[in-house]
Formats: C-alpha cells, structure tokens, sequence
C-alpha cells in the first residue's frame, strides 16, 4: 500500500509538499510507553527547513500536533496520529515548470504512474514528506529506549569527496554529531564539508554524502529469515528516502575484495553471551541481529531541483532551457541525519514486536 510501511509497527503518512500539512497514523506501538512532544520535537528540530545556512531558505517551525493514541503523556496501545502544519508553502514558485518534467526528479514518472500530479512542489515525492517519518520514528525510537535501551546515532560521514574520520562509532552521540551544522561529528573535516556545500550553492547547483549510523544495544534474534532478514528491511526502508541512492551495511562492498580468513568475525565470550572480535557482518548475521552494534551507510545524490539553467524537453518534447525557481538543499545529507535513524527506529521496533510476537507462541 503506498504510504504504508511495516508488519506490526505500521506508519503511514499523507499530505504533500505544498498542501495543509503532513501526517502520520502509527499503529502497533505498545500501551504505557512515555512520550509527549519534547520527545518528538527535538528530531523535528534537526530536520526542519531553514535551521541554518546550508539548508533551504523555506522556514518551517514543524511544530509537532499530537491528535490521537496519547493520553496523560503515556500510550494508549490505540493507533497515534501527529500532524504538522505547512505554514510557509510557496506554490507559485512552481509555475513556470507546470509543463517541464524536472531532470532526476519525479515529475515524469508520477505523472506516467498516475496521470496526473502535484505541480507545487514535488508532492508526495518531495523531501517534505519525510516530517512524518521522524515523528513515527521518534515514537518508535522511545519504546526501543525503554523496552530495550537501543540507541541509534548518524552522522554525515562524507560530502561529495571530503571524508569525516577517525569517529569514535561505539560511543557517538547526537550531541556530538550536531556540534557541527554538517552533523559530520568530525571537526576537522566539517569545514571543508561546509565549504564544498556553499560552493555548490553559489554555483546554483547541488552535492550528494553519504550518511552512516550505527545502532547500539539491539537484541539479539531480531530479524525474519528469509525474505524480512533484519538488513534487507533496513535496506528496503533507506532507499525509500527521497535522494537515496545506495544502501551497504558492515564491510559492504569492501567484502566483495576479502577472503574468508580476513573477513569472518570470530566468535568470543563477553560477559554472559557471545560476541565477536570484529563486525564486519555490521551487527547481522543470517538476517538476523547479533547483539553486535548495527553499523550501515547510505549515499545520497545531489538535490535534484537547481537553479543552474539546464536544456531539456517539456512533457510535450519540446526543447527548453530550465532554471528551477522554489527553495530547496544544496545538500540534503545535514538534514536527512534524523530520517535515517527514523526509519532505523521504525525496522528495529517492528522487528522486535514480531520476535516478541513469535516468542510468546514458542513458550
């Protein structure tokens, strides 16, 4: 169903880019679990519009409305609907491309797919959509830190070719992240991350990163062999965020250059379970969980809509030249930190409602 996503904790969203607002309707989140507004908002912060220099100039306060599935400040069990209001929707800035397919954008093919489409923006195409999925995932992260003590951290690990290095993954936190209006939690590399974004700026253009995050504490037995393997979900939910353009997990595509012998992570006693030496598997073995951290990246194009004048064709194929007017990133991967450990949230919280589901049929 489109706009739906997950088995047993479910989201869907609606609204567009430039309509009333955006909305999301969670399903499944269990009851008694705490959660009021400071415990949304602050990710709605990190990925709102106009927050800072390297955004764009579209100033949304994104002020989180709770309409349902909270009472008291504590979860009903019944499904939790949060809206948010656009207040600064520009939709006029779309007129003179009412007929011209943007390059890399998907104005062509939801027009193909649907026969018709938002011409305000992107619709539901548009990054703006991805307000919904930091709500339900601030939902779904505060049942994983209270059932479990999961943490989930990103952070822009590279903007075009300049790389953060040399982070402490085991221990970083967002505070750290967002010591820099890059989130790359690397100071040495955030101003020549800085400089390549206002560079693509000023040149009316746009830049792609790449964004890592690494999920900490999740149980052990998450995931369902064969189809829904733990890493097959996270990939399925990553590359479902607009601009999302590659997906790895662990070594990655650096594996495919190992041996066996260098590669494997050898098994040893921690504690009261087993762990591992190494991680190259990120934290997933078989489809399923560990107890390892989680550790993945995701690569982002550039933003497609630029104020650069491009030659391409109208729907109707004839040749134009096309400067996008509207407000949109130079970068998207800053703001896109909190979609990633959103949808991060939202995989692990259905995964384990549905070990906690299979459990209870085992005993």
């Amino acid at each position: 169903m489109s706009g739906t996503f997950g088995t047993l904790f479910k989201v869907t969203s609606f609204g567009e880019s430039h309509s009333k607002g955006i909305g999301v309707i969670t399903y499944g989140c269990p009851p008694g679990i705490s959660i009021s507004k400071a415990d949304i908002q602050p990710q709605l912060n990190r990925r709102r519009p106009g927050q800072n220099r390297l955004t764009t100039a579209r100033n949304e306060p994104d002020q989180v409305n709770i309409l349902s599935g909270i009472e008291n400040g504590l979860t009903l069990g019944t499904p939790v609907a949060l809206f948010f209001t656009n207040r600064d929707a520009k939709p006029d800035d779309y007129k003179n491309i009412e007929h011209i397919p943007r390059p890399s954008h998907a104005d062509y093919t939801y027009y193909k797919k649907y026969g018709i489409r938002s011409v305000s923006g992107g619709g539901r195409a548009s990054a703006r959509e991805t307000i919904a999925r930091v709500g339900a995932g601030a939902i779904a992260e505060k049942y994983l830190s209270e059932a479990y003590g999961v943490e989930i951290v990103a952070w822009v690990s590279s903007v075009g070719n300049i790389n953060a290095c040399n982070l402490p993954v085991n221990s970083i936190s967002r505070s750290h992240v967002d010591k820099t209006i890059v989130r790359s939690g690397d100071p040495k590399s955030a101003d020549n991350m800085i400089n390549e974004i206002e560079k693509a700026r000023k040149a009316k253009d746009s830049i792609g990163g790449i964004i890592s995050c690494v999920c900490r504490n999740v149980p052990a037995g998450l995931g369902e062999p064969v189809f829904d393997k733990a890493e097959a979900l996270l990939a399925h939910a990553m590359l479902s965020i607009p601009a999302a353009k590659g997906f790895e997990i662990g070594s990655g595509f650096a594996s495919a250059r190992m041996r066996g012998s260098e590669h494997n992570d050898r098994f040893v006693k921690k504690g009261d379970h087993l762990g591992t030496l190494t991680n190259n598997s990120g934290g997933i073995q078989g489809g399923i969980s560990n107890g390892e951290p989680i550790l993945f990246s995701v690569g982002f194009k550039p933003t497609p809509t630029i104020g650069r004048i491009q030659e391409t064709v109208d729907f109707n194929g004839n040749n134009v030249s096309l400067a996008a007017k509207g407000r949109h990133d130079p970068c998207i991967v800053p703001r896109a930190v909190p979609i990633v450990e959103a949808m991060a949230a939202l995989v692990i919280a259905d995964l384990a409602l549905r070990q906690e589901a299979g459990r209870s049929i085992i005993q």
